[in-house]
């Protein structure tokens, strides 16, 4: 399994698997990640990388004492399903 890692140059996460890149788009305000879109390409789809793609996004967030504004509906289904990440919103 890859790892993710902080692209800031492109505002996004990255988490590359199998060749293909997994991604979570992001900007920053006010102590705060705002993540707009996440992605998987079609090949990574129901293996579960991006669920470690938000994995790794919150970990990193709560690393950096950010709070997290999930705009994104699968970042925000992905903080609904697991409450260890709750206190980031």
């Amino acid at each position: 399994m890859g790892a993710v890692t902080d692209n800031a140059a492109a505002g996004r996460f990255e988490l590359i698997e199998q060749g293909q890149t997994a991604f979570a788009d992001y900007h920053l305000s006010d102590g705060r990640l705002i993540l707009p879109h996440v992605e998987a390409p079609p090949a990574l789809r129901g293996t579960g990388a991006a669920g470690r793609l938000m994995e790794g996004v919150l970990t990193q967030a709560r690393e950096r004492g950010l709070k997290v504004v999930p705009l994104c509906g699968y970042a925000a289904a992905y903080i609904r399903r697991h409450p260890e990440w709750r206190d980031l919103l």
